[in-house]
């Protein structure tokens, strides 16, 4: 004859260790998408937003670029030709001296010359090309200048506002979601601390994204560090302080302690350890009920 086992009320089994590994995992998992949308959105807030140039003030500029261009080049082949002028006079000027037939080099020399005159004169035009363009595409400069700066101003600010949205949502989420397990007392509560702890996460990023931008936090050194870590240590402790202020009673109760010393509760109706009342009238029928328990055993109210 086999002892049927009765059904075990998995709510009042504690979180086991390998849910709370789950969490941990989840709460990565998390996080690599919170972090891979967080810098889309700066990406995209930079392709939304261009700078406003005219395809006029884009063409004096460009103007500007190949005539300085085509200066460099007229430049470089008027130091060449000169090179070789110079190179075709002394081999001219070598045989003169030397009484040998120099027709063919004396030809030379003055071809060379002709060239470097060619040279010279393409140079000039290419510089009073630069001269007459530089100060429309200068002044278009600036334009283009001032438009990218907007233009940047604008998407810096457009993605500020996408990523504070976006973490402010998953904050509010997270912590709607951890509110919303809590009330139901299940055990998926878990799975809503990876939820705030990835939001929480995130918005550390955004913090030191842009106060480093304002702020050199190498230049503060040990004091930024330790006063960053007394504000998260107090915070923590308050959050646990919080949290343990109304568990624990219903937890000692259930365990059959004073929800207030922890000692073991008996018939009595104060506790043997610190002498306060353990039992209360229900404030809906008025019947001796235990302090901490969630309903009143007489008429069930809460």
């Amino acid at each position: 004859m086999s002892v049927r086992v009765p059904p075990v009320d998995i709510e009042e089994i504690q979180t086991t260790k390998s849910e709370k590994l789950l969490a941990v995992v989840l709460a990565v998992f998390f996080l690599i998408g919170g972090l891979w949308t967080y810098g889309r959105l700066d990406e995209w807030a930079r392709s939304t937003v261009s700078p406003a140039v005219t395809a006029a003030d884009r063409a004096a500029v460009e103007r500007l670029s190949l005539a300085e261009a085509r200066t460099a080049t007229a430049a470089a082949a008027e130091r060449t030709a000169l090179d070789e002028m110079v190179l075709a006079r002394e081999a001219y000027r070598t045989a003169l001296d030397a009484d040998r037939p120099a027709r063919v080099l004396r030809l030379a020399y003055l071809a060379r010359g002709r060239a470097y005159a060619t040279a010279q004169q393409e140079s000039r035009l290419a510089s009073a090309e630069v001269s007459a363009v530089r100060p429309e595409a200068t002044a278009a400069g600036k334009r283009i200048a001032h438009a990218e700066r907007t233009a940047g101003d604008r998407q810096a600010l457009l993605g500020f506002g996408l990523r504070f949205a976006f973490v402010a949502i998953v904050l509010a989420m997270s912590f709607w979601l951890l509110a919303r397990l809590r009330r139901s007392d299940t055990r998926w509560l878990p799975l809503s601390f990876s939820a705030v702890g990835c939001a929480t996460v995130l918005a550390f990023v955004m913090a030191g994204d842009y106060a480093t931008d304002y702020i050199d936090p190498l230049d503060l050194g040990p004091l930024v560090l330790s006063l960053l870590g007394i504000a998260l240590t107090l915070f923590g402790f308050a959050a646990l302080q919080r949290y343990l202020a109304r568990r624990l009673p219903y937890r000692r109760v259930r365990k059959g302690e004073c929800p207030f010393c922890g000692y073991p509760a008996r018939e009595g109706e104060h506790c043997e350890g610190c002498g306060r009342a353990v039992v209360a009238a229900c404030g809906t029928c008025a019947s001796p009920r235990r302090v901490g328990t969630f309903h009143c055993r007489a008429c069930g109210a809460s």
